[in-house]
């Protein structure tokens, strides 16, 4: 697995991958950082340190370098080093290691110190820190390592001239204590100041938490018919979007939760009269095949009555909950894929579909359809919201009547049309028959056995395919025309 993906991974970035805690996320990806950054800042403190101590000891050693340069002179025609013996003594030994110095002549010769001292190397150039022309190098003296420093001192007289090298050098024991010293502090300092940021980062995580906490509270102590919004102040202006969602998504859910329970109620009180009339006549079937000495042929006669009022009321039911059930899976949007729909074809099907019911009644059927009509929506359903006013308009119009479908185009957009020469539905119903089971004055008394869903079916269709359904006089005067305009596809 490649690194970075392999980290996202782990750190619950991934895709797939559970996001986990968000104040260990927060932590981690706070302190990993800092951590990273006082290492580094501690290497370059520990660094820095060093080689503050080392210009410091080089300075010292350069100090008595030159201490000893001032007491190297030419006598007789001959260098020599007047180094007093407690000063001897001082090069000798210290109390944290050990120093040596060597004093060479002009020719190369020792005049004084430690005549095995490592020579200067050839590629050491010269100190630019300082004016003098001095040398630092390490080296190996007596089995330890040593830091030198090499000092070119002119020496003369009457009879001669030249160049001395004054060599002093100490063991790194001093400096060895100090960078431990110095890294010690260092580290202290630092994984205390570490601590503290670490903590202050904590107690930060925790109180900027502390919102969503309310928040959690502030919906697990709701009641399951509390379709308040949640207050989105309670939390930072970051998350408010987030709450904003859950309050749309609440909403949503508690309006599908209360259409399940106005669909449970309308079926058991619509379904519940005819499957008692059913029973009822099962009843009298059975008392009827069960009565003693009884006229066969009106018993068969009787008994036939009663199965075929079985039957109808039957298919009433049945035709009760084609319809209960398509409202309901209207209002529940079951299927949400849409395409373009030629709203001339879906005429065109239902027409074929009830047209022999339009025969049967007597009752002139007729499509008007000079365009195409694309919408965007679902076919099924479209075609269920047609089949159901053009079954309204059938049922309603007498015998001798007529039935028009209509597909219109304009730049408005695309409209379909059902007019009948029916009764009709008074104004002040109008409004009130897309209600569920809500049956106008007028058609109760043409087909009382009717359900009073079949525009409340056409209302949901129409709605779910952002469409605004009017009705209105038909044409002619007589009966109704309901129109239903569509945005065109574009």
């Amino acid at each position: 697995m490649p690194l970075l993906p392999a980290l996202a991974h782990r750190l619950g970035l991934g895709p797939g991958a559970a996001p986990g805690s968000l104040r260990g996320q927060l932590l981690r990806w706070l302190l990993g950082p800092l951590l990273v950054l006082v290492a580094l800042n501690t290497y370059s403190v520990y660094r820095n340190a060093l080689d503050a101590a080392d210009t410091a000891y080089d300075r010292s050693l350069l100090a008595s370098t030159r201490a000893l340069a001032e007491r190297v002179s030419v006598v007789d025609g001959k260098v020599v080093a007047d180094v007093p013996y407690v000063a001897l003594d001082s090069f000798e030994t210290d109390t944290l290691g050990r120093i040596y110095y060597k004093v060479t002549g002009i020719a190369g010769e020792t005049v004084s110190g430690y005549g095995d001292l490592p020579p200067v190397p050839t590629n050491v150039p010269r100190s630019e820190a300082y004016p003098a022309l001095v040398r630092f190098y390490h080296a190996n003296y007596n089995g330890q390592p040593v830091r030198i420093a090499a000092l070119l001192q002119p020496v003369y007289d009457d009879s001669m001239r030249g160049i001395a090298l004054i060599q002093v050098g100490e063991t790194l024991e001093a400096r060895r204590v100090l960078s431990n010293q110095i890294l010690f502090d260092t580290l202290v300092w630092q994984a205390l100041l570490l601590a503290a940021v670490a903590l202050l980062v904590w107690f930060a995580v925790r109180l900027v938490l502390q919102p969503l906490m309310r928040l959690k509270i502030a919906v697990e102590t709701r009641g399951p018919n509390d379709a308040s919004d949640v207050d989105p102040t309670l939390v930072h202006k970051e998350v408010r979007p987030l709450v904003a969602a859950l309050n749309s998504s609440r909403l949503r859910m508690h309006m599908l939760i209360n259409s399940q329970r106005r669909f449970i109620a309308d079926a058991s009180h619509q379904l519940r009269t005819p499957l008692t009339v059913l029973k009822t006549q099962a009843e009298l079937a059975l008392r009827e095949c069960d009565r003693p000495d009884t006229d066969p042929v009106a018993s068969n006669a009787a008994l036939r009555e009663i199965v075929a009022g079985m039957a109808a009321t039957t298919d009433s039911t049945v035709n009760l909950a084609n319809r209960l059930l398509t409202l309901a899976r209207i209002e529940h949007r079951v299927e949400d894929s849409t395409a373009p729909v030629s709203l001339r074809e879906i005429a065109r099907q239902v027409g074929l579909e009830l047209a022999i019911a339009a025969v049967s009644g007597n009752i002139d059927l007729s499509l008007e359809a000079e365009h195409e009509g694309m919408v965007q929506g679902q076919a099924l359903l479209l075609h269920e919201m047609l089949a159901n006013l053009v079954d309204n308009a059938l049922r309603y119009t007498p015998s001798g009547g007529a039935v028009i479908l209509r597909v219109l185009e304009g730049t408005d957009g695309v409209a379909l049309e059902v007019e009948d020469s029916g009764p009709g539905i008074a104004a002040a119903e109008r409004e009130r028959v897309f209600a569920p089971f809500y049956r106008a004055a007028a058609t109760l008394e043409i087909n009382p056995a009717g359900h009073g869903l079949g525009l409340a079916i056409v209302r949901d269709i129409a709605t779910l395919h952002q469409a605004t359904i009017t009705l209105d006089d038909a044409s002619t005067g007589q009966g109704l025309k309901v129109r239903i305009s569509f945005n065109a596809v574009k």
